[in-house]
């Protein structure tokens, strides 16, 4: 591991998770990008294939720094009818732990709860756990790897996952 990436403690750790769920609970989309690197990946594997690889496995989000972009740009815009006016949510982060690796990545594992607020519907309760890769760089840390696992059996009672998880 590099240097930074060795330095880093849980407690910084969290710091940065909770201020993640905080941007994303407010819909502060473009502050959020600025958090992921420039070769960033973001996904969610489907439920029954969570540890598969979205090269040869069907996921319910697999997308790079440049799908990533245009998912924010998609959500921010007023005809984006699944988004529009924003869900409601509310992320509670528990569990964090830092994960042995080798490299100059920080393996990051932590439990969730996003609640869905939505009008005209129930509110969802998407529970699971985010597997992260991040980066110690002089700004502070970085993501290049966040997976959201669902831990539901069935998809069909959540409704879309069209916002960020």
């Amino acid at each position: 591991m590099r240097p930074e990436a060795e330095q880093v403690t849980r407690q910084q750790v969290e710091d940065f998770l909770y201020e993640e769920a905080a941007l994303l609970d407010a819909w502060r989309l473009d502050v959020w990008l600025a958090l992921l690197t420039d070769d960033a990946v973001y996904n969610v594997p489907s439920n029954d294939r969570p540890d598969g690889d979205s090269r040869d496995t069907l996921f319910i989000i697999a997308d790079d720094i440049r799908r990533i972009r245009a998912r924010v740009a998609r959500l921010k815009k007023p005809d984006a009818h699944a988004e529009y006016p924003p869900s409601r949510t509310r992320r509670m982060i528990s569990n964090v732990r830092i994960v042995p690796c080798e490299g100059a990545l920080l393996k990051v594992e932590a439990n969730f709860i996003v609640h869905r607020f939505r009008r005209n519907e129930g509110i969802r309760a998407f529970v699971g756990h985010y597997r992260y890769e991040l980066r110690a760089e002089s700004g502070g840390l970085r993501i290049a790897r966040r997976e959201a696992i669902i831990d539901s059996m069935e998809l069909g009672s959540l409704a879309s996952v069209g916002f960020i998880l």
